[in-house]
């Protein structure tokens, strides 16, 4: 039942979390207001549209304001709202779900008691989740709920059950996400539906009224420029101007201060060292300067800087007296940063040369500790690229130079890297570099000068050698050389025996990375099942933001395979897939392969949607950041040349798709692909003997080009030339409708031509049911004006048979296509044996079907002997065949 109160604020249950601690209450509360706080209605107005859309989202950076104003407008409310402060611990899904449901119980929302509570601090069962959304659907009134600091839970499957929660308890529930980075939830979902409220960070930005009016809270009234001025110096940052407006009470001259702080920030400087620094004892002041140097600060790692084992106590009581030191949970603080930017300025001026000895200090106790990205920035800063290089490379994280995360930080960082630094391990971050630029010539000598260097040292520096034939097996990838990428794999595994415990766990980027490498050379190379092998394997490994980029390439490169081998609704989904997936990890597009797109765009081409397929070539240029790798250079100028082809344009496709794809070995696949646009080129000009001898090179190698053939046969008078090489195709080439639907329609011009029309005709309406479920319509299009014919007529029954009409032609403006109209069965099919022939239709044995179907193999063969009953056939070729004709598959 629905709730009928509001749920004010009741008795709570006392408990601990899921790992034993107590709740700490100051969590749940709403934070209070400075007596200075500026109430800024146009915010709160704009905040009221949260009551109305399941989640709002208040986005800035840090001192923009954004806790404050959520909190006044909570406290304005007149309602319960229940709030959490979250910190780093909160990245286990069950401590996460538990402080959220002990933060609505402290609101007095009743519901939430049925849920249950988490016992396992790192997971939450999915069936509690599915509880507190119902209960939480019920309500008449939403609770609502407030996460301040969200950016701090980075844990993907949190972000997932909050998107869960959301969208089943409705209207039950409405969530204010208090953050510094948008958070990892579908949001485009949320702006399409207008179901998502936004405060961002221009939002957040004071106007100079509002400053003029926090500036008199302060005791200062200035001018309207002197206030415009200050605003445009600050960009409306709040805590920029609250510290203004601080520094300039002491002053005797406001005005004149202001304008200085505009001009520099000397005064303002002065006085933060001589209120904040200067009140403090030696000892703190010179710890104060030494971590000055750090973005945040913990305990251990101030004494490794200071030389000193109470740095804790220290920090803590700064943070106590509010001196500018933030705590950032976990015992991590984190110095204000203008605060910070002010001491290390008297750092240099104190103790000249002092600084870089702490960068590299900072570097080696946080390589020590695990924290790897931060140690790389102190190793850069100090200036000791062998250390900083190295540490990147035993750590194992070359790979993150290619997984759209960390790419551009690091390719920026190393950047600065001086050309005199040596190393095996130099060589293989500037061969990184090279790489992900896409320039494979210039990381050629980087990476044999490290290969060399590592081959002297034997069975050492195991990272060092497994990021080097990560990154030759992307260079043969790259350069389309599937030989060398095989022998950087197979020298991957072997390395992989050396490598320190865990250490690969920590980078499922590694395996997945080489995985794709070597599929993609697989494919390449024209080894599709071999390559599918590699790239399910990695599309099935490890998830997570780290591995999301390599999914996206696998899932569009079996989805080229697909198309490749004629299955065009496959191939489309399986783009769709990879498309997907950059979106639920939010991708930079600029990191994307545009593969995908490309695989739509082909597809777009086979059903004649010409513009849509256009489009989407575009859209897969603009997502190409880099040169792209052979594959995807071969199938953007096969697609284009065929769209090309389909606009009419044979020149231009005959130049596309001859373009040289750089390579150093021939891609079977893409020479074949090329054939049927230069065959099908001379086809549309009236040429079918060169047509012929397109596809009738030694070179080509699938079905498609002995379809092109026959085409070509029969085009220039040769029919039988034609149904020779049609009858001489393979049983089980396992090739898709797109091949055998124009197989099909090149048999059944064949037949028209020697006068058979009744069997033309039923190839036709065989060729229409296959195309049908793909949606093609291009086989159709290009088979020429005999097929208008037939398309007249029933190509089951004859003339003269009402029966719905699909349009073939589209863009092309050919005859609308009729497709036949099943013949009534005597006795209807189960559902079940319906189930049963599809899964026929895809070849699946009487076990694989009993599998997928949860049956047993006899009940499977009865539903089987059922069928063929009701179809009257006796086999399975006949059973799937009769099905189609019927509309049933």
């Amino acid at each position: 039942m629905s709730a009928s109160s509001d749920n004010g604020p009741g008795p709570v249950a006392e408990g601990p979390d899921p790992l034993g601690d107590p709740f700490l209450r100051t969590r749940f509360a709403v934070p209070s207001r400075p007596a200075t706080f500026l109430r800024r209605r146009r915010l709160c107005e704009h905040l009221d549209h949260a009551l109305d859309t399941p989640l709002t989202m208040v986005n800035g950076s840090a001192g923009a304001g954004k806790t404050l104003l959520v909190a006044d407008w909570a406290a304005g409310l007149g309602r319960p709202v229940a709030w959490l402060t979250l910190d780093a611990s909160d990245q286990s899904p069950g401590l996460f779900w538990a402080h959220v449901l002990q933060a609505l119980r402290e609101r007095g929302v009743r519901e939430v008691r049925k849920a249950g509570c988490p016992a396992d601090a790192g997971s939450v069962a999915h069936a509690l989740l599915a509880r507190l959304a119902a209960e939480l659907s019920g309500r008449d009134r939403p609770a609502i709920l407030v996460l301040d600091e969200f950016d701090r839970v980075t844990a993907p499957e949190i972000a997932d059950q909050l998107a869960f929660v959301l969208h089943h308890a409705g209207r039950g529930l409405r969530t204010v996400l208090v953050t510094r980075t948008e958070p990892v939830l579908p949001l485009h979902r949320y702006r399409a539906e207008g179901t998502l409220t936004e405060v961002r960070g221009a939002e957040l930005a004071f106007t100079p009224e509002e400053a003029a009016t926090l500036l008199a809270r302060h005791g200062l009234r200035l001018p309207g420029g002197a206030v415009a001025a200050l605003v445009a110096r600050t960009r409306g940052w709040a805590a920029g101007l609250r510290l203004s407006a601080l520094a300039a009470q002491r002053s005797g001259d406001p005005e004149t201060y202001l304008k200085e702080f505009e001009a520099g920030h000397s005064t303002i400087a002065d006085f933060l060292l001589a209120e904040v620094l200067g009140r403090q004892p030696a000892r703190t002041q010179d710890l104060l300067l030494r971590v000055s140097v750090l973005d945040r600060i913990c305990p251990d790692l101030a004494d490794a800087l200071s030389g000193r084992r109470d740095a804790g106590a220290i920090l803590a009581e700064l943070h106590r007296a509010n001196a500018f030191v933030e705590h950032l949970g976990h015992d991590w603080y984190g110095l204000h940063p203008l605060f910070a930017e002010i001491l290390g300025a008297h750092l240099r001026a104190r103790s000249p040369g002092l600084e870089t000895e702490l960068h590299r200090r900072a570097a080696r106790w946080l390589r020590h500790s695990g924290h790897l990205l931060e140690a790389l920035a102190h190793g850069a800063a100090a200036g000791d690229w062998e250390f900083t290089a190295r540490a990147l490379v035993d750590d194992l994280a070359i790979g993150q130079f290619f997984t759209g995360l960390r790419s551009d930080d690091l390719g920026e960082l190393f950047s600065r890297m001086a050309p005199d630094v040596t190393g095996p391990e130099a060589d293989l971050v500037r061969a990184a570099r090279e790489l992900a630029a896409g320039a494979p010539a210039r990381a050629g000598p980087y990476l044999e000068h490290a290969r060399r260097a590592l081959e002297r040292e034997g069975r050492g520096r195991a990272a060092a050698r497994l990021s080097c034939a990560l990154l030759d097996a992307l260079s043969a990838r790259l350069t389309g050389a599937p030989g060398r990428a095989e022998h950087a794999a197979a020298r991957a595994g072997e390395i992989k025996q050396d490598i320190a415990p865990g250490l690969l766990d920590r980078h499922p980027e590694v395996t997945a990375l080489l995985q794709t490498h070597l599929g993609s050379a697989r494919l390449w190379a024209g080894r599709f099942d071999d390559s599918r092998s590699a790239l399910c394997a990695a599309a099935a490994g490890s998830e997570g933001v780290r591995t999301a980029l390599p999914r996206q390439e696998c899932l569009s490169q079996l989805a080229l395979i697909d198309y490749l081998n004629g299955w065009t609704g496959r191939a489309e989904r399986g783009a769709l897939a990879a498309l997907a997936e950059a979106e639920r990890f939010s991708l930079s597009e600029s990191w994307g392969s545009g593969l995908g797109c490309l695989v739509l765009a082909a597809v777009a081409v086979d059903r004649d949607e010409l513009d849509k397929a256009e489009a989407l070539l575009e859209r897969a240029g603009a997502e190409q950041p880099v040169p792209p790798d052979p594959v995807t250079a071969a199938g953007r100028a096969i697609v284009r040349a065929r769209l090309q082809l389909a606009r009419g344009r044979t020149r231009a496709a005959l130049e596309t798709a001859e373009s040289i794809v750089p390579s150093a070995a021939a891609s079977p696949w893409a020479q074949d692909h090329t054939a049927l646009v230069v065959s099908a080129a001379h086809l549309a000009e009236g040429r079918p003997e060169p047509a012929v001898k397109a596809v009738q090179d030694p070179a080509c190698h699938r079905t498609a080009c002995a379809v092109a053939a026959a085409r070509a046969h029969l085009a220039a008078g040769n029919p039988d030339a034609a149904l020779d090489l049609l009858d001489g195709l393979p049983a089980e080439e396992g090739a898709g409708p797109a091949v055998t639907v124009r197989a099909m329609l090149v048999r059944a011009e064949a037949a028209d031509r020697t006068g058979d029309h009744d069997t033309a005709r039923r190839l036709v309406g065989r060729a229409l049911l296959d195309a049908g479920h793909e949606r093609l319509k291009r086989p159709f299009v290009e088979s020429g004006p005999w097929i208008r014919r037939l398309l007249g007529t029933d190509p089951v029954h004859g003339p003269g048979r009402d029966r719905p009409a699909a349009r073939c032609g589209g863009a092309s403006g050919a005859e609308p296509c009729a497709l036949p109209s099943p013949t009534l069965l005597v006795e209807e099919l189960t559902a079940r044996e319906c189930d049963v022939l599809r899964r026929l239709a895809q070849l699946m044995s009487t076990e694989e079907i009993a599998a997928d179907l949860f049956l047993s193999v006899n009940t499977v063969k009865t539903h089987l002997k059922n069928a063929y009953r009701k179809l009257g056939v006796n086999r399975r070729g006949e059973a799937v065949r009769r099905a189609r004709e019927r509309g049933l598959l």
